[in-house]
């Protein structure tokens, strides 16, 4: 199998480790087998188990574990998936029968340490494709950029560029291998990309074909990215948050020359036990002064990282709870709630105190919000969202303690979503739409799965669902290295609206060997308006619109 680029020092580790690996008697793989296993388990396994496989949002997926429970059932979990949120990676046909046989095999392998990542490594990778003052001085297009939308066509690893007005394609410019998120300067001008191999990438949507000015690799894996939005520092600097090595990458913001290092290994904020394997999850900019909020997923610990002087960072570590993960923004952009998932638990903090607010139990099972959704409730006041990968419930938790005391802090209602079992990835609004949104790709009951849920913002109610159209979603087959294999494509996934908030787009998460669909949706009548379609819409999944990124509006 060709390894892909970026990846080989990881796999070639992992190679000479598991060749000499212990295990039970019955587990036994080749080199190739084992290199196969290797890649695998870096696309799809590590982000929720860890590189280490001690995991996070997932359960770790030890030796002394994932022996006791034998091949035969790994394989079925992996190939069936879980109402808890684990995918069918199997049924969806991600993976072969075969391959989840593979994947069952090697997680009853002895786990190995990555190599590590020093900055002659980053600067051996860092590219400029334009120098700065070959830059547009001004926008050379007349279309309206800022309500482009940055769509990540995960497997195939590319970001294409659509224009929000018209749907037209603008360019499809290259990424990191399955790209995580995209995230704008301060400006909007500069889009920032990257990819789980810890490929950053900066596209410049001046140009009247936008395309990539920079990039770098700054670590083997990778999840989160930003840039500086205070004041006085307005697209001068980005930022990675790196899961292998675990580490904060800060940069030149123009040409992503790597400026320093900030290694997050650290110690359990509970127990005090030390853990190599602390890693950056998400990572938010203060647009009011300049700090990073950094959250460290094991550790439990949400750093407030001033940037100033990038060379000698001023660190405030808050004690929170375990194990961080994704999070954004009440609307007055003064405190950040972050899910931590393992615990069941949302982390409120106070930006402006620097300290933890509160810290919220939820009624659900793994709270995953993404950015989360705001609502300015007639009755609550101020409420922030999360939906669960591990249960149906939503959340709504006051966030003003000014002006409303008696909400703050608290779960004001919770809804549930339809069926059984979680799956929510992703939950979206827009001040200008009377709807909440919710996606659940992850659910592995079909129909579940590949529905939109549609929560009137008063009523706090789910009052609509919006199945897929079936010729997006159908099972098709396909013929790969001579076998006939059957994809099932997982429906919705990731909400995100236009500068207005009259539309919101939604993907249609499909499998790289078939075209895909963008589908766009009026925000009042909830009709579809649009299918954006084409051989080039490969495995898209995130969204993210110009303006609304910018301006942190979700």
């Amino acid at each position: 199998m060709k390894l892909k680029v970026g990846l080989s020092a990881v796999l070639a580790v992992g190679l000479l480790s598991g060749m000499t690996t212990t295990a039970s008697a019955s587990v036994k793989l080749s080199k190739e087998e084992m290199k196969k296993a290797t890649q695998i388990y870096f696309d799809r396994c590590a982000g929720c188990h860890g590189m280490l496989r001690k995991g996070a949002l997932g359960p770790n997926l030890l030796p002394e574990k994932t022996r006791s429970m034998g091949t035969e059932v790994l394989a079925t979990i992996i190939y069936g998936g879980t109402p808890g949120g684990m995918p069918d990676w199997g049924a969806s046909g991600e993976m072969s029968k075969e391959e989840t046989e593979l994947m069952a095999k090697f997680i009853q392998l002895d786990p190995v340490s990555p190599p590590e990542k020093s900055m002659a490594d980053m600067k051996k990778s860092w590219k400029v494709f334009v120098p700065v003052d070959k830059r547009p001085k001004k926008p050379e297009t007349k279309r309206n950029w800022q309500n482009y939308f940055g769509v990540v066509m995960r497997d195939v690893g590319k970001v294409a560029i659509i224009d929000g007005d018209t749907k037209e394609l603008v360019n499809i410019v290259d990424s990191g291998f399955a790209t995580h998120i995209l995230r704008t300067s301060k400006s909007g001008r500069y889009m920032y990309a990257i990819g789980r191999d810890g490929k950053a990438t900066v596209i410049d949507l001046w140009m009247k074909k936008p395309r990539n000015v920079a990039e770098i690799r700054v670590c083997n894996d990778a999840r989160s990215i930003d840039t500086s939005k205070a004041k006085g520092y307005e697209d001068k600097y980005a930022v990675v948050g790196c899961y292998w090595p675990p580490s904060i990458v800060t940069l030149k913001g123009d040409t992503l020359e790597p400026i320093k290092i900030v290694s997050t290994a650290s110690y359990y904020y509970d127990t005090e036990e030390f853990t190599r394997e602390a890693r950056v999850a998400s990572i938010v900019a203060d647009h009011h002064k300049p700090e990073w909020v950094i959250n460290v997923k094991e550790t439990g610990q949400v750093w407030l990282y001033n940037y100033a002087d990038p060379n000698n960072p001023r660190i405030t570590m808050l004690e929170s709870e375990r194990y961080l993960h994704d999070g954004g923004w009440d609307l007055s952009k003064r405190y950040f709630l972050v899910a931590a998932n393992a615990r069941n638990k949302v982390v409120a903090v106070d930006t402006k105190e620097g300290k933890v607010e509160a810290i919220i139990p939820t009624s659900g099972v793994k709270p995953h919000p993404g950015r989360g959704a705001n609502v300015d409730h007639p009755k609550y006041g101020p409420l922030w969202a999360t939906g669960h990968i591990g249960s149906h419930h939503i959340d709504f938790i006051g966030t003003d303690p000014d002006n409303h005391p008696k909400n703050a802090w608290k779960i004001v209602k919770t809804i549930e979503l339809p069926g059984d079992g979680g799956g929510n990835l992703f939950i979206k609004t827009h001040p200008n739409c009377n709807y909440l949104i919710a996606d659940r790709p992850v659910n592995p009951d079909r129909k579940l799965q590949t529905q939109l849920y549609i929560i009137d913002k008063n009523k706090l109610e789910v009052v609509k669902t919006i199945k897929i159209p079936s010729k997006y979603t159908k099972a098709r087959k396909v013929k790969v290295n001579g076998k006939t294999i059957e994809i099932k494509p997982r429906g919705p996934v990731h909400i995100e609206f236009n500068k207005d908030g009259s539309e919101f787009w939604v993907s249609v998460w499909g499998h790289k060997l078939v075209p895909s669909a963008i589908l766009v949706y009026d925000s009042k009548t909830l009709k579809l308006k649009k299918a954006i379609e084409g051989d080039w819409v490969r495995t898209p999944t995130g969204k993210f619109n110009v303006y609304n990124t910018m301006k942190d509006i979700y």
